[in-house]
């Protein structure tokens, strides 16, 4: 049998760990605060119900309901991780902000 080696590692690299740590708590510390967390719980439960609606399009070979339902989904996610009041995650270009 042979001797475990062990590597240390070096400070930069505990630092960074704990960093990644702090960032981790603080994110779960704003979602709690959140005022819409009560529908942020319930975004899995939609997600595996669409999911399970998506497969079955395409057992049945509805390709197109499929994308639509998976498009949504993404929709979902991406408007779910928006904090609400602070407007859209992508600037707008200068034509969608004429238009509105």
């Amino acid at each position: 049998m042979t001797r475990r080696s062990y590597n240390r590692r070096s400070d930069d690299q505990i630092i960074n760990e704990l960093q990644d740590r702090i960032k981790l708590i603080e994110r779960r510390i704003e979602a709690k605060v959140r005022t819409d967390s009560p529908v942020l719980k319930e975004i899995p439960k939609v997600k595996r119900a669409l999911a399970r609606f998506a497969q079955l399009c395409m057992d049945h070979r509805r390709n197109d309901l499929s994308n639509t339902v998976l498009a949504f989904m993404a929709t979902i996610e991406v408007q779910a991780r928006q904090v609400p009041g602070e407007g859209p995650a992508t600037p707008r270009t200068r034509a969608t902000a004429e238009a509105v």
